[in-house]
């Protein structure tokens, strides 16, 4: 029987995490530890690095996601690893998992198999506490809103126009619309409410892009939770909550330190899902490991054309990142799945399926190429049971379009199995000279809200329009009236297709994209736009991986995958 996932990251010496440190530069004295192997680097330790030359950003993206799993995570960790192998100064960045995927269908976020970070329970589940802080701050804006009604109302808050929503990191799809303040005067005026998972919370967005703690406070102060009669925006500075959200969220903001399975240093910090919010994990901590390492491998959340996009469009457009090099993963199973094989077909080799396939890989790669200028290197994240025929098409295909694919096997080997990926990813880091000027963003930020989405749909994903209800139109109107229309767009939709039906493989094109919802995120500086049947608040499967995981005699736990 194979090892599984935990039992590798159970079997593995890990160092302790101050020898982590110090191999950065790190002192003792601005380590908070949270016990041997993980612990938070002070945020005044991060201000003295400010003024060191960033290293090479590598961003981490992919193929759409399919049910058989592209492995970006752990392509992430294994090239981490095999470029501190063959001698860079390499960092890795990732987001933290949410225990909504972990005890739902998607499962863990810390790699697998010999491409991991460690400690893989607990990087899954409550780790440092951060996205309890960010849930704390979250609900604690919702408690005053309704304290301060109840106390007189003295903004003149119209309760059927409060749009700030409860959040709980548990997929729970009885919590999406909700009625709070029953039970008589004693407590509050009766209101519609509901919540979302915390990954997509605007709290979880502002903790992820703020470049420090005053530039959180302030983005905090910034968010709009409800409007008066007049149409009047109320914001969080309105009710003094900006202060108390910012003083929950000081420590949480410093990033974690943690280490791969070989002991490369990993910042594990922030997580917004790509599908419902921005993607990417904490700005600091990116920002802050391209100042202590020369090389720092950053994933972006699903296909390209959801977590890249916002990485590109939102990320570097409002904080001056720019990545030298997009590293898109595929497998051979994944494009079998997009050329229309079913899941449990998967197994056997189907070349001419593989090549119908490629064509979602190769819209990515134009996206990544022609429409951003990011230069690219597909990653063939290796299964035993790939093909040589397979995989000889797979690299034909991205070949033919000018780029070059790498088998890795850094699953099944760790960091020696993505060594040619490294040196490809170095290659294409050297040759490229004024890499910041040749990024390029999706829309212009004059656009209009409408164009900007409109430009989302149409070079992105192949869309021939975008519509939207005649409540929603006036919405974006209004937003783009009030002075909302300079910010980026964030779309949120379904990960498995370009289009906004995941039913639909490959790359379709000509399809419509239909705007259901918009909110504005004031304090995230984007407005939200909800796409298709895309939910807020997950809900569970039939069979939760949450009855997988269980704690031996021993107090090991068992079953995390």
């Amino acid at each position: 029987m194979a090892t599984s996932n935990i039992e590798i990251a159970q079997q593995a010496e890990l160092w302790p995490i101050t020898r982590i440190a110090e191999g950065l530069g790190i002192p003792d004295e601005e380590l908070e530890p949270y016990g041997r192997y993980k612990a938070k680097v002070s945020l005044r330790h991060l201000r003295t690095l400010r003024d060191r030359p960033r290293g090479k950003l590598v961003l981490m993206t992919a193929v759409s996601p399919t049910p058989a799993g592209e492995g970006k995570t752990t392509t992430t960790v294994g090239l981490g690893d095999a470029l501190t192998r063959i001698g860079e100064r390499a960092m890795i960045c990732l987001r933290e998992p949410a225990l909504g995927p972990v005890f739902g269908m998607k499962g863990g976020a810390a790699g697998g198999g010999y491409a991991q970070v460690v400690p893989m329970e607990d990087i899954n589940l409550h780790f440092t506490g951060d996205f309890s802080a960010i849930a704390i701050a979250t609900n604690l804006l919702a408690a005053l809103i309704d304290n301060h009604v109840h106390h007189g109302n003295a903004l003149g808050i119209d309760v059927r126009r409060v749009t700030w929503r409860r959040v709980l990191d548990v997929n729970d799809r009885a919590l999406r619309d909700a009625v709070v303040g029953l039970g008589g005067p004693s407590n509050g005026y009766p209101r519609e409410d509901g919540f979302d998972i915390v990954v997509a919370s605007e709290v979880m967005a502002i903790f992820c892009l703020a470049t420090d703690l005053a530039d959180l406070r302030e983005r905090l102060g910034e968010i709009v939770v409800a409007y008066t009669r007049e149409r009047a925006p109320i914001r969080a500075r309105d009710l003094q909550a900006h202060g108390a959200m910012a003083a929950i969220l000081r420590d949480a903001l410093a990033p974690n330190l943690v280490q791969t399975l070989e002991h490369t240093p990993a910042f594990v910090h922030g997580g917004p899902f790509a599908n419902i919010a921005h993607g990417c994990n904490s700005y600091l901590a990116t920002d802050s490991a391209l100042r202590m390492a020369d090389y720092v491998v950053t994933e972006a959340g699903f296909g390209a054309d959801l977590g890249a996009e916002k990485f590109v469009d939102i990320l570097c457009r409002t904080t001056g990142l720019r990545p030298d090099v997009a590293v898109v993963v595929a497998t051979v199973r994944a494009m079998k799945y997009h050329g229309g094989v079913e899941v449990a077909d998967l197994p056997h080799e189907n070349v001419a399926a593989l090549r119908r396939g490629t064509a979602n890989l190769v819209r990515h790669l134009t996206t990544v190429r022609e429409t951003w200028g990011i230069p690219a290197v597909v990653a063939i994240n290796h299964r035993a049971e790939d093909t040589d025929a397979e995989i000889a098409a797979l690299v034909a295909a991205s070949e033919a379009v000018g780029v070059t694919a790498v088998v890795a096997r850094h699953f099944a080997e760790g960091g020696a199995g993505a060594e040619g990926l490294a040196r490809e990813v170095v290659r294409i880091c050297d040759e490229r000279l004024d890499a910041a000027s040749e990024v390029r963003f999706t829309y212009p930020d004059d656009a209009t809200l409408w164009q900007k989405m409109s430009a989302i749909a149409t070079r992105i994903y192949g869309a021939s329009e975008v519509t939207a209800s005649t409540t929603v139109r006036a919405q974006i109107k209004r937003l783009q009236d009030e002075g909302y229309g300079g910010y980026p767009v964030c779309v949120a939709k379904t990960q498995y297709s370009f289009s906004t039906d995941p039913k639909l493989r490959g790359a379709p094109s000509g399809h419509v994209v239909d705007i259901r919802e918009v909110r504005l995120a004031a304090g995230a500086r984007f407005v939200v736009m909800i796409c298709g049947d895309i939910m807020t608040m997950p809900g569970l499967p039939a069979v939760p991986a949450a009855n997988s995981i269980d704690v031996d005699e021993s107090g090991r736990i068992v079953g995390l995958f």
